[in-house]
């Protein structure tokens, strides 16, 4: 099984508790067709870069997982026919960005930075 992550937007229209029915939707897409949820992400209602659908807002939500290549094909099928989603994208991961998540993950790229700021502080 390859690691893969996919983002989504959903519609502006829809209230805090109607998108969270809609990720766990997919989220029931992935763990009933054999996938390994790994780390989800709800980044909340942001401004989009250019107008989709005449809205300048939607909800992003990022979900990593490992899942078997044909289930690609049926989750993105169902992103499709679903209406709430204005966007999607889902890519396979390489060892690199394998790496680069789970160090995001650990919280490695943080610790940097509170050491700087202890450093200044002295």
């Amino acid at each position: 099984m390859r690691q893969y992550e996919s983002v989504i937007i959903l519609t502006p229209l829809l209230s805090e508790d109607a998108a969270k029915e809609v990720i766990a939707k997919f989220r029931n897409i992935l763990t009933e067709g054999g996938a390994e949820i790994i780390a989800e992400d709800n980044w909340g209602l942001k401004k989009l870069a250019y107008p989709i659908q005449k809205k300048t807002t939607g909800f992003y939500h990022l979900t990593e997982f490992k899942a078997p290549g044909e289930l690609i094909k049926k989750l993105e099928v169902e992103y499709k026919r679903d209406e709430r989603v204005m966007r999607f994208l889902t890519v396979a991961l390489d060892k690199h960005a394998v790496a680069y998540n789970e160090k995001k993950r650990s919280g490695a790229f943080n610790k940097k930075a509170e050491t700087k700021t202890e450093e200044v502080a002295n």
